[in-house]
């Protein structure tokens, strides 16, 4: 990520999402680097946007263009309950962390219609 982020941000915003998700049955990924990345990228976009959209998807700046994907996204439901985890893999199911499911490639669910390209 080109714009750091403090450290202590990561961890306090990592604990927050933890601790909220958990309750509702979706976990991180075991994979500690990328769940850091995605919270980074999450708190930079909070930053930049003053929302966090995902950042594995682009974002237009515009809320209510982005309203879908600002995390969690209106596709982690549906992608965890078919895949076992959402499309950039920061929640996964129990299923998913005990490798009782496959670990695929999440297809993107977003209509192309909302994609800015």
């Amino acid at each position: 990520m080109s714009e750091a982020i403090d450290r202590q941000k990561v961890e306090e915003f990592r604990e927050r999402l933890r601790s909220a998700n958990e309750k509702k049955g979706y976990y991180f990924s075991s994979d500690a680097a990328k769940v850091d990345e995605l919270i980074e990228g999450l708190l930079i976009n909070r930053e930049r946007y003053g929302y966090g959209v995902c950042p594995c998807r682009l974002a237009t700046g515009e809320r209510a263009l982005d309203k879908d994907i600002i995390c969690p996204c209106d596709y982690r439901a549906p992608d965890v309950a078919e895949y076992g985890a959402c499309y950039c893999e920061l929640y996964v199911s129990k299923e998913w962390l005990d490798a009782t499911v496959p670990h695929v490639n999440v297809p993107e669910r977003r209509p192309l219609d909302k994609v800015p390209y």
